[in-house]
Parts: C-alpha cells; structure tokens; sequence
C-alpha cells in the first residue's frame, strides 16, 4: 500500500507512488487479547498490513506493543484472537509460517567477538542458508543497513546504533514476507538513529511488509503508510496520518515568504478552495488549509497573478501527537 513519506516535522518530502490495485493482506491479527492475573495487557487488538507497506504501532512504554508483536511472532500464546502470516495461522504451538517472519527485538541478538559477517553467516546457517546464495544475500543486506565498509570489523567495536543495524540485518537475511521492529531506535545517538531509519526507509521497496512499534512520534510520521495509536492494551484509533489528524481538525499552515502586494495576495489565497484562513504581512502571507499537498500549486498560482513576488514556502502539516492527546487525554511521553 503507498502512502505518505514524511519528515518528522510534519513538512512534505515526498509522496510513494499509489499502486493500482489492492495488494495482499501479509499480515492479519484479528482480536489479540492477553492478560497476566488481574492485568489486561491487550485488549482486542487488530491489525492488517500489506505487501510493500509499513504499519506503526504507536503508543508510551507499558500501551500493549510489545506484548502484541510476542503474540504475533508467536512468542506468546493469546488469551483470544488469531495471527496469519501469508495466509498461515501463527500460533507458539506451530512452526510452520513462522520462516514467513522476521523479528527484531528490543535486546541485541548479536555476537560481539564476532564480525558483521560472522553474525550474518552463523544466522543465515540457522536457516538453512549456505554457499554462494547466502554470500550474495549477506552482501544485500549489509548495504541495506549500511556496514558494508565495516563488515569484517569485531561487533564489540561496533557503536550502539551500528549493533543495532545488525541486529537489524539479521531479520532480513531470509526475506521475510513480514519484518516486525520492536523500538529500534532505542538508546542510540541521533546520528545512529537517522541511520536506523534510513534503513528502514529502504525495506518497503523489497515488498515487504514492516511492523515498527516505536513511542516517538516523528519516527511513526516519517516512516509509516498507516499507524495504530496504543494505549493500555487498546488500539484508540488507526489511520493514514492524514486520517487521523482529520479526528482532531487540525489545520495545514502554509507560510508564503513574498514581496510586493501581500495585501492583494492574500486576498487571492483566501479565495482558493480548501483554504479555511490567510492574511498578509510585510514579508509573507499566512495560510490555513484543509490539505496543502492538494491545494499548493492553484494557492501559488493565485497568489503570484495577484501581484505577489514568491521567494519561498514552507508547509507545515499537524502531527500524531495532538492525535494522542485528543484520544487518551495525555502526552506521547507521560
């Protein structure tokens, strides 16, 4: 499924091309429910995603997302519901369909005396991988997580980030038809963790499907086609981004950095269909909109016959966190 690709704040980089017909259900999880004694840990949860997309569960450390993604990698039994993967029933009674999907976990499942390709080769062994095919894949996968240059370097000399594009690298050895990420980004420097997401940026165009569990929400904003908002075990809502900031009515504020009849300029831009406000200063005209991405070329257009000079635009879209607000009544973090 294509969607939208977007930078953490909140501003347009680009738009995946939308295919023309529906693609297949790789994963669906149809009413999880888990409970410890008096604890309900999930709470008919339900979740599909397709080939080629990536799904977020977003929500606070303690909302449900890792014991979801247990119950759906077949880790955990649930109390109720059902998990297929391709087609196959998931359960921890089976193994058959569980080649279909590749886990990554919160803790490292690495080899620190050993090298990249080490790890890579003693993995892909387990399963049942060898001879030239598995040297081709581990070539692949090393430059889709970006170790190619410190491929025979030891693990232990590794930085936390690159551990972590390993471990990465080790649920892709495979091609599972299902990728599940559980918090990746976790205790790494921002140069390690923009590193993390460049790389998962990349996994969709396999045609894989991806599930990133994460508590940040510019990382569910800039790398998921849909997201599930999580809170005590319960999926609050899901959508596309611009699906759910529609539940809050928030607005698209577009600032057009201009010279010469700003006055008359923003006059023009208020009678642009879809523009709910706009007014004028001495340097730009300021606008609320409905949906940028649909009105901007027409706004320009408008704007620049009124006899404004456009030097710059800058697009600012609403982000998941007043959805999280506006649903559980707190803040991503608390």
């Amino acid at each position: 499924m294509g969607g939208r690709n977007e930078e953490p704040d909140g501003a347009v980089r680009v738009l995946r091309p939308q295919p023309g017909a529906p693609l297949a259900h790789i994963l669906t999880a149809d009413g999880l429910v888990k409970r410890f004694g008096d604890l309900t840990a999930v709470d008919g949860v339900s979740i599909q995603i397709s080939e080629g997309e990536t799904f977020g569960l977003l929500g606070p450390n303690g909302a449900g997302k890792t014991t979801s993604i247990s119950m759906i990698a077949g880790l955990l039994e649930p109390d109720s519901g059902r998990v297929e993967v391709d087609g196959i029933a998931i359960t921890t009674r089976t193994t058959k369909g569980k080649v279909n999907i590749g886990l990554v976990p919160q803790d490292l499942a690495i080899y620190p005396d050993l090298t990249a390709v080490e790890n890579l080769k003693f993995f892909g062994h387990l399963y049942g991988k060898d001879g030239s095919g598995l040297e081709k894949r581990i070539d692949e996968v090393l430059v889709v997580i970006g170790l190619s240059d410190r491929r025979n370097d030891l693990v232990k000399e590794y930085s936390g980030g690159m551990k972590r594009r390993l471990n990465i690298g080790i649920g892709l050895l495979h091609r599972p038809r299902l990728l599940i990420l559980d918090e990746p980004t976790v205790g790494v420097d921002p140069q390690s963790r923009n590193a993390i997401l460049e790389s998962v940026e990349n996994l969709s165009a396999e045609g894989m499907a991806v599930l990133y569990t994460t508590h940040y929400m510019e990382e569910a904003e800039r790398l998921c086609d849909r997201v599930a908002i999580i809170d005590e075990g319960r999926v609050k809502a899901e959508g596309t981004r611009r699906e759910l900031v529609a539940m809050v009515g928030e607005k698209d504020r577009i600032v057009i950095g201009a010279t010469g009849d700003l006055t008359a300029g923003a006059a023009a831009a208020g009678g642009v269909p879809g523009v709910v406000s706009a007014s004028g200063t001495e340097t730009r005209i300021d606008v609320l909109a409905d949906d940028a991405s649909v009105i901007l070329p027409e706004l320009l257009g408008r704007v620049g016959a009124a006899g404004a000079s456009i030097s710059g635009v800058e697009v600012v879209e609403p982000n998941l966190e007043a959805v999280f607000l506006h649903l559980t009544g707190k803040a991503l973090r608390d």
